[in-house]
């Protein structure tokens, strides 16, 4: 077939809908049926110099597909995923990722701390109750424990309320982000620059476990310190001027 009559040809092919995309690779493609393609590039029936798959549920789990399909095909087939056609925007991203990780932690990590700062003041205050419960007979070990649960439980509350509001706002935040936007006459998300004209959000419960159960964590570890403080009050020392 000669390039007039392959241009000829491609006039008679209709554009059948438009999809609206900033990003330039995606922009200018175009995408026809099979056999469409094959008539123009003169292809055999059931030949193809390229098959695209799409519709992953997970498109971070590309990697793998590809190398799934790449088993299935003859050798001279070569199997690229976007991993590999948009690394620059892929290993962005996974940055990201990791440093808003390594945020959290540091944020609840900061929490942490304001639990331990607490505890060591209510130990510091409570000190000749402390002794009075030791004179009872109450054991280190059962004083330990009061401080532990009551610093565990401060961080359950937390934890809950934390988890609540940050669902609430993952999954208004299409909501939010216009509203705020409105009222302070800012824009946050610019089309020209980050490609996208809106804010996304997707709410997995296998991150939010993930991070309640480190905040868990390390608001039982901030309570063991001033628990141990708490276990060895002395009763002697501690009710000498009461």
């Amino acid at each position: 077939m000669s390039r007039s009559r392959k241009r000829k040809f491609a006039l008679l092919l209709s554009v059948s809908a438009a999809i609206s995309c900033a990003w330039v690779s995606a922009a200018s493609a175009g995408t026809v049926g099979v056999v469409d393609g094959q008539i123009v590039f003169r292809a055999a029936p059931g030949e193809a110099n390229e098959l695209r798959v799409s519709g992953t549920p997970d498109p971070f789990s590309a990697p793998f597909v590809a190398s799934d399909i790449w088993q299935r095909l003859p050798e001279r087939a070569h199997v690229r995923d976007w991993t590999l056609s948009h690394s620059n925007y892929f290993q962005a991203v996974v940055f990201a990722k990791r440093i808003m990780s390594l945020m959290l932690v540091l944020i609840m990590a900061v929490a942490a701390f304001n639990i331990v700062s607490a505890q060591v003041m209510l130990v510091t205050e409570k000190k000749a109750d402390i002794a009075i419960l030791r004179t009872l007979g109450a054991r280190p070990s059962s004083i330990m424990a009061i401080f532990i649960v009551q610093g565990t439980l401060i961080g359950c509350i937390g934890i809950v309320l934390g988890v609540a509001g940050g669902a609430a706002l993952a999954t208004n935040i299409d909501v939010i982000v216009p509203l705020v936007e409105r009222m302070f006459g800012v824009h946050f998300i610019e089309k020209s620059v980050y490609n996208i004209s809106e804010l996304p959000s997707d709410l997995r419960r296998a991150d939010v476990i993930a991070i309640a159960a480190i905040a868990l964590v390390l608001a039982a570890l901030a309570t063991l310190y001033p628990a141990w403080k708490a276990a060895r009050v002395n009763p002697a020392e501690a009710l000498r001027y009461e």
